[in-house]
């Protein structure tokens, strides 16, 4: 079988937008880490798409250099043997004092190459601009990014400044290191259309190639776009300089995604409003071929086949990544790798694989033009502070050490799935991955779900059908975890990868007097469990509770507070965690708290909501204070942390504080409900509970299981169009707005 070369990439991305830079590397907080080296040298890389950005070494000034920062990183990779692929610019407009309309770009541009080269002239590989073609898109055409133009003659100003710019830098490069390699990266995907619009996908599928074309010297007279290209402003001196002159790449880098073939379509009411855009002859929708029911995307095998087939030059994937649920980025990255793997065998000239983001990366939903904070993890999860490896970065190793592959992986990513349809829309079941998945040779193993009546555990069957993570989810009749035989009967029919156990005794005043049956269900119960699971190789995730705190600390508890519970139920979920963790330490204990979900209307959230609708009294404790948990995010991380085999005590709940009170009045205020003259505020002692409640169980973390606020999953619950809380409109009307809203956010 023949190699790939495993490569890995830093999303180093300083766009500009406006007079503010965005800067990935600061976000991701590797500007301060050179530690994250040694990381990515344990996946095994051989080489690393590396930044040595323009905008950081010489912010101010063309003549004025501090390569400090960059000097320490790749001495670092030279010892650590990973060969950097250097980049110069990424899908930057270079310092303040220039722009990609600026007719001296390529001139500066190449002067601080020379500059770099000069520093670094051991540097074999440069990449010194990422993705021309993409960024004269995004910053002259469609003006999301500086100098935020948008017409065509920008557009091939912008772009015909980054071609002329990489071949004068590789020129001044090659002055200092005659053998400096150019790696051009750059997106390539496919347009699919309508009959209607094949004119329009046929120019695009023509420029899509452009960034490699004019760089081999490729756009004479006979190319395609010739004439659109002198329409637009090119000259033709300059064009058939670039054809006379050509600075081919050693090696072409195809960044692709499941969203880089698109679909055109003129029916744009089959379509949301955001997707509409026209070309001066037609009005039409440009979305995700993926997601259009009518177009076959050709895959990245076909992609990166093309790519050989054109160039006839090395080929390799420049960055694989998506930003998703766990299983569905560890299912691209190998769908990427085994049909790199595969062309290779078939002789194709395909040489390498980027793990892109490795760290993740921040904003790409909206485009990188607003600073939200909004997170993709990557090879590893940085929202601790400090990369945590993922279930990717196994995957990784993987490839490269001959490792097993993850069970999940047996099942296809969304994209190849029925459910990657959204248009036209259509009422269609979710795909369902339950029990008639009986364990044979030609099924996928399962997880098994234990609590089947319970609010939990039916989220966690939801969440797996969408997900596309076969499971069985039992009840207690077929699996009761409080008889050992019962549980090693359920383990040997099904054989599954993980447990995921959602039953228990979860009644917290009966256990005051039902302490007998508190303990069995929750402490005894999940030990078992842990004990099986230990004994066949299973992973285990079972939960607490924040009431195993006695509410003394001031703050938000973490993980490695010590418990002290006021109450039966709490005790039992205390000693729960003590004996499972010591039955099993790989198992993975989730405390959580206060659970609302749009599945379930047996919550404090919905009572409140429903009482306030009605104009109905609604009393709630103002001196407890708790942290709630949307059941959606508390089950999507937990699989998230079961499929990267973490393990240990960790908190999951959203981010905040908030007494019961607070709770009702905060709903209320994002639902737009009155609740003034409602709610009624008042002592937790005044309920006369028979178990004690601590005064305060409000949850943090230090680990990297940051859930979004609560605010935040308040709104997704009452937009989730499941539940109407409203009495006077029908609930069809009610769900038909909460989808527009949902659009509009």
């Amino acid at each position: 079988m023949a190699d790939i070369n495993l490569w890995g990439g830093v999303e180093c991305t300083v766009n500009r937008v406006g007079d503010q830079y965005f800067d990935q590397l600061a976000q991701s907080g590797h500007d301060h880490r050179v530690a994250d080296l040694d990381l990515f040298a344990d996946l095994g890389l051989q080489k690393i798409r590396y930044p040595v950005l323009w905008e950081h070494v010489a912010p101010e000034a063309p003549d004025q250099f501090d390569f400090t920062w960059a000097q320490e990183r790749l001495e670092r990779l030279r010892e650590l043997n990973i060969n950097p692929i250097v980049g110069l610019l990424h899908h930057g407009s270079g310092p303040h004092y220039t722009n990609l309309l600026d007719p001296d770009f390529p001139e500066k541009f190449a002067s601080y190459a020379k500059a770099v080269a000069t520093q670094f002239p051991w540097v074999t590989n440069y990449t010194p601009i990422n993705e021309p073609l993409t960024t004269a898109r995004f910053s002259a055409l469609y003006g999301l990014w500086y100098p935020h133009h948008r017409s065509d003659a920008s557009f091939v100003t912008a772009l015909l400044n980054q071609i002329k710019g990489t071949r004068l830098a590789m020129a001044a490069i090659r002055q200092i290191n005659p053998a400096a390699q150019l790696v051009q990266t750059d997106d390539l995907g496919y347009s699919h259309s309508t009959s209607t619009l094949e004119y329009q996908a046929d120019f695009e599928n023509h420029r899509r190639w452009l960034t490699w074309d004019l760089l081999s010297g490729k756009v004479d007279e006979q190319h395609p776009l010739w004439e659109y290209l002198v329409t637009a402003g090119a000259s033709i001196d300059e064009l058939l300089e670039l054809v006379a002159n050509p600075c081919p790449p050693d090696i072409i880098g195809v960044n692709y995604y499941v969203t880089s073939e698109r679909y055109l379509d003129e029916r744009i009411t089959d379509y949301p409003l955001h997707t509409h855009g026209n070309n001066q002859q037609h009005r039409y929708a440009d979305v995700e071929a993926v997601r259009v029911s009518a177009a076959t995307p050709l895959g990245v095998k076909t992609i990166l086949e093309q790519a050989c087939d054109r160039y006839q030059l090395p080929v390799a994937i420049t960055e694989a990544h998506l930003g998703c649920t766990r299983e569905e980025q560890i299912r691209w990255l190998a769908e990427v790798w085994d049909s790199a793997l595969c062309l290779r065998n078939e002789g194709k000239n395909v040489i390498a694989v980027t793990a892109w983001s490795l760290l993740g990366s921040f904003d790409w939903n909206s485009l990188l033009t607003q600073q939200r904070g909004f997170y993709e993890p990557g090879i590893f999860d940085i929202r601790s502070g400090e990369p945590a490896p993922t279930a990717a970065a196994q995957l990784l190793k993987s490839f490269t050490f001959s490792e097993e592959r993850h069970a999940v992986l047996q099942v296809d990513g969304w994209w190849k799935r029925a459910c990657r349809s959204l248009f036209p829309q259509q009422e269609e079941e979710p795909e369902n991955f339950h029990q008639c998945l009986l364990p044979d040779m030609k099924t996928p193993q399962p997880l098994i779900i234990t609590g089947a009546t319970g609010t939990l555990g039916r989220a966690f069957a939801r969440l797996c059908s969408l997900r596309g993570i076969p499971y069985v989810l039992l009840n207690r009749q077929e699996l009761d975890i409080t008889q050992p035989e019962s549980i090693e009967s359920a383990l040997e029919k099904y054989q599954p990868w993980g447990v995921v156990n959602c039953a228990g005794y979860v009644r917290v005043d009966d256990a005051e007097k039902e302490s007998d049956a508190c303990l069995l269900a929750n402490a005894q119960g999940p030990t078992n469990l842990a004990h099986a699971c230990r004994m066949k190789g299973i992973q285990l995730a079972t939960f607490s509770s924040d009431l195993v705190f006695d509410g003394q600390k001031e703050g938000a508890y973490l993980e490695h507070d010590p418990p002290n519970p006021l109450n039966v139920y709490g005790q039992s979920k205390a000693l729960a965690e003590e004996q499972v963790l010591a039955a099993m330490p790989t198992a993975l204990v989730i405390r959580t708290s206060a659970f609302f979900g749009p599945w379930d209307q047996h919550n404090f959230v919905f009572y409140a909501l429903r009482a306030f609708a009605h104009g109905e009294e609604f009393t709630a404790a103002q001196d407890t204070f708790i942290t709630p948990t949307y059941v959606p995010d508390l089950v999507n991380t937990t699989l998230d942390l079961l499929i990267d085999q973490e393990h240990g005590l960790w908190h999951v709940a959203n981010t905040g504080a908030y007494s019961w009170a607070d709770l009702a009045e905060t709903a209320a205020r994002i639902a737009g409900l009155p609740f003034e003259p409602y709610l009624k505020r008042v002592a937790q002692a005044e309920f006369g509970l028979p178990a004690r409640r601590p005064v305060n169980t409000a949850l943090g973390t230090a680990k990297r299981a940051i859930l979004p606020t609560v605010e935040d999953a308040l709104q997704r619950f009452l937009y989730a169009g499941e539940i109407s809380f409203r009495p006077d409109i029908h609930h069809a009307q009610a769900q038909e707005e909460a989808t527009f809203l949902a659009a509009q956010a």
